[in-house]
């Protein structure tokens, strides 16, 4: 299963990235809080402005942030991994340097066989 980066800088940002050959407008924000940190919106890039799929997806290490949205069919997982630390939580000045985001294409078949039995 090919794994891409996407590249992030470390501010705020919105950007179109193509996911399994769907574009997508992502949206990253930082909230600066004590419990606060990098959030990301996801949208549609069918209009200028983009509807919201989902919003305030936490970016955490040590999982597929996709996981509990597998509805939308975005077709493979996004992952969150630091350079120094595996469980670093990306901080607002390391963002895209030494914490970055990873999209892995879902296996063809493991789709096919989620999408049959419903788990989708």
């Amino acid at each position: 299963m090919p794994v891409f980066e996407i590249p992030l800088i470390a501010a705020p940002q919105t950007f179109i990235v193509s996911l399994s050959g769907v574009e997508y407008r992502f949206r990253l924000t930082y909230a600066d809080a004590p419990e606060g940190g990098w959030l990301l919106d996801i949208l549609d890039n069918k209009s200028n402005v983009g509807t919201p799929l989902v919003r305030g997806i936490p970016l955490v290490t040590g999982a597929d942030l996709l996981a509990p949205y597998r509805h939308l069919g975005i077709g493979g997982g996004l992952i969150v991994a630091s350079d120094a630390d595996m469980d670093a939580v990306p901080t607002f000045q390391n963002l895209g340097s030494a914490s970055k985001l990873y999209f892995k294409v879902a296996d063809g078949l493991t789709v096919a066989a989620q999408m049959l039995s419903g788990r989708f």
